[in-house]
């Protein structure tokens, strides 16, 4: 495969200099600026247009505008529009190091699949908290390595922030759905449902930049535990014990915190020294004091966030006679033709 065969999917809500940032970066790629880039404005009022003209002359640019109907559809709309044979769909927030179109070329052509993904990591740049952030989202500590840290490269799950996908797979799926978070699982399960090999390519991992804070960073988390329960109920197949983990893990928390009021310190002592082995590391990856005490609060609110919407969302599935969309109607889009 070659550069040209390429198409990038990008959709975008109100984030021009997102655009902007990820546009430089693509002029920094060290392969031939023959690949295509299809950004969807998904209904914005802070539109991009005017940064996408800026980069016309030095890169190969599709723009669409259209009504805001979320990620899912929008990414559907760039690649049934995109002319490339592979599309790679990334996130608005990230940026590309050099090395990243290479990376993929030289794996696919080494080891064809129709699907793959790369993990994320944190620019030296970055803000302390998004170094946090990024810590707690990607650690083997805290999500076991399933955004690409400690995985295996083949049967890995994509995820949209990074994830590439041929245009026949897409086809045959119809690609993402309307569900959101819980899309990119949610067609990773069904391609491997169809007999795609979907792989993990460790090279080809951008720096995701989150722009977030402590509040939405939980309401980013809680919605990811209420949407893996919906998926469990769709792909029955999926379900794994460790989706639990952060449900107890807060329950485990909770209940420490009483039995110490109540004299009995160890249960929490034990919470302790995970806390700590999690700041120690985050300070040797990042080599930062303030990232490492950051990591504690990113870790709690993480873990409370998604248990609690796994708990919420497995009972409201298990007591209701009402369907996901009637029962979490904030974690769909509207159907579209």
């Amino acid at each position: 495969m070659i550069a040209s065969d390429f198409s990038f999917i990008i959709p975008v809500f109100n984030r021009p200099e997102e655009i902007r940032e990820l546009l430089e970066s693509f002029c920094a790629l060290e392969s031939p600026k023959t690949f295509e880039i299809v950004i969807i404005e998904d209904g914005s009022t802070l539109d991009s247009k005017l940064i996408v003209d800026h980069f016309q002359d030095l890169l190969k640019i599709s723009y669409y505008a259209k009504e805001n109907t979320g990620p899912g559809h929008s990414r559907n709309y760039g690649m049934e529009r995109a002319k490339g044979r592979y599309f790679i769909v990334l996130d608005s927030d990230c940026i590309l190091p050099p090395t990243y179109l290479e990376a993929v070329i030289s794996k696919l052509n080494s080891q064809y699949v129709d699907g793959f993904g790369g993990p994320d990591a944190a620019k030296d740049s970055f803000t302390e908290f998004q170094k946090a952030i990024n810590f707690s989202m990607t650690s083997y500590m805290t999500t076991g390595g399933i955004r690409g840290g400690k995985i295996p490269i083949e049967n890995y799950e994509p995820r949209s922030f990074n994830m590439g996908i041929s245009k026949e797979a897409f086809q045959a799926t119809g690609g993402f759905g309307r569900i959101h978070p819980g899309e990119d699982p949610d067609l990773s399960i069904r391609l491997k449902e169809m007999g795609y090999h979907l792989h993990l390519i460790p090279e080809a991992f951008v720096f995701h930049k989150r722009r977030i804070n402590l509040e939405s960073f939980y309401t980013q988390v809680n919605k990811f535990g209420q949407a893996r329960p919906i998926l469990n109920k769709w792909h029955p197949q999926s379900k794994r014990l460790t989706y639990w983990f952060p449900t107890f893990f807060t329950l485990g928390l909770l209940l420490s915190s009483v039995l110490s009021i109540l004299g009995f310190h160890w249960f929490l002592i034990v919470y302790g020294l995970y806390f700590l082995a999690a700041m120690i590391g985050a300070f040797r990856t990042s080599n930062n004091i303030i990232v490492a005490f950051l990591v504690f609060p990113a870790i709690v609110i993480q873990f409370f966030g998604y248990g609690f919407g796994f708990l919420k969302a497995t009972l409201k599935l298990g007591l209701s006679s009402k369907n996901e969309t009637q029962l979490f109607p904030k974690l769909f889009f509207r159907a579209n033709d």
